[in-house]
């Protein structure tokens, strides 16, 4: 080779390399921040059909609650709310959300609203159930009022059967599916002018009872992304199924997980939970793992939607079966375990996470208390936010989310 067509070659390499680093530079320098950030629950917007709450909601709540994340470095909430919120009370309802909608772009915080639920609905677990409205259960014996909505119970697994199977209606007869896309729908028309707003979970958590279940799933979720896609162009989530029990007979694996992905997954992300360290070779690691995997065989973003620490112990429940539920003497988050859990987070880079959790109402498991207020309604951070906030500028210094 002589040396002008060296000299030619060198100079095209040259230009090529400055390009493919001037583009790199570009893509890292339009790379959104990662979401940093709590769930919180309101009050109207998580009120069960079936109960009232005890605890006043503290005054200015949501102004304190977001400026203490602020100034504490975080940028994101996760806002959960249930679908039975809406029906108890459609007023306060929209008047609470637009609130939170205003008060987070005045903070600069980005928020993903969570159609949440917890024991299918009140209806089934009328103690701590919170979710599907009660029209979904009345006049059908196969759901019986307090039967129980956890996963091992028969009436949760035949309405979760029928609801996957779309055999679920009101009592006027109308498709439940369609009454959902309906709600969430509402919710995108309440708060997607925000700038604050950054997405929608279509269902947190659902439960799954059979190996054929999980296309159904997906079927589902694409229903649902199409509807709300007439409405929106933001993030739309779809969520981990429960139980995740690695060695069960339901197949749960990242090829089946992978499979609840809506056809459309445009800006679409997948969100799980992680409640315990996910150290080497630990079946924590190994559930994250495969919660990656089923992330990248769908070829979409993953988002921690939920995380902290627990221990589990085998006790019969309030619905007088026995489960593994969380202990609240043994559970705890160290300084050291957050600082451990956020590193692993940074290795994975999920487009965010949100700690479990911020709410008015005192938890029985401790560090689920991020918060308390006093007698005059003041919003006092728990040693647990502070716990988090030292490890975010520890782990996210020079790069978080402020």
């Amino acid at each position: 080779m002589n040396l002008s067509v060296f000299g030619l070659s060198f100079l095209f390499l040259l230009i090529v390399n400055l390009s493919l680093t001037a583009n790199l530079s570009y893509a890292q320098a339009v790379k959104p921040q990662p979401l940093i950030g709590v769930n919180m629950l309101g009050y109207y917007t998580s009120l069960p059909q079936t109960r009232d709450f005890k605890n006043p909601f503290p005054d200015n709540y949501y102004d304190q609650s977001f400026k203490i994340l602020k100034d504490g470095g975080m940028n994101h909430v996760r806002y959960v709310y249930y679908w039975e919120s809406y029906v108890k009370n459609p007023i306060a309802f929209i008047n609470e959300l637009k609130f939170v909608a205003i008060l987070a772009d005045k903070y600069g915080l980005k928020i993903i609203y969570d159609n949440h639920q917890f024991h299918t609905s009140s209806w089934l677990n009328p103690q701590r159930g919170t979710g599907f409205p009660t029209f979904l259960f009345q006049n059908n014996s196969k759901y019986p009022y307090g039967s129980g909505g956890g996963p091992t119970y028969p009436s949760a697994a035949a309405w979760w059967t029928d609801w996957w199977n779309r055999g679920i209606k009101d009592t006027n007869g109308t498709d439940g599916w369609n009454l959902q896309a309906q709600f969430l729908k509402k919710v995108v028309s309440i708060v997607d002018s925000h700038p604050s707003t950054v997405g929608y979970e279509i269902l947190s958590e659902p439960q799954v009872h059979s190996v054929d279940q999980w296309e159904k799933i997906g079927k589902y979720n694409t229903v649902m992304t199409d509807e709300m896609r007439k409405v929106t162009q933001k993030h739309i989530i779809y969520s981990m199924t429960i139980p995740v029990d690695l060695k069960s007979n339901i197949g749960v694996n990242a090829t089946n997980l992978a499979k609840m992905a809506p056809a459309n997954k445009t800006n679409t992300l997948f969100k799980f939970s992680i409640y315990g360290l996910p150290s080497p070779g630990s079946y924590q690691e190994q559930r994250l793992n495969m919660f990656v995997t089923a992330g990248n065989l769908s070829g979409v973003p993953v988002y921690i939607g939920e995380w902290n620490n627990v221990a589990r112990d085998k006790v019969i429940n309030e619905e007088g079966d026995f489960v593994y539920e969380i202990n609240p003497k043994t559970s705890d988050i160290t300084p050291k375990d957050t600082t451990v859990i956020l590193k692993k987070f940074n290795q994975i880079d999920p487009y965010g996470w949100a700690f479990w959790y911020w709410n008015f109402r005192p938890h029985r498991v401790e560090n689920f208390n991020l918060v308390t207020s006093d007698e005059n309604g003041n919003l006092i951070p728990t040693k647990y936010f502070d716990i988090l906030k030292n490890a975010v500028q520890s782990v996210y210094s020079g790069k978080n989310a402020k």
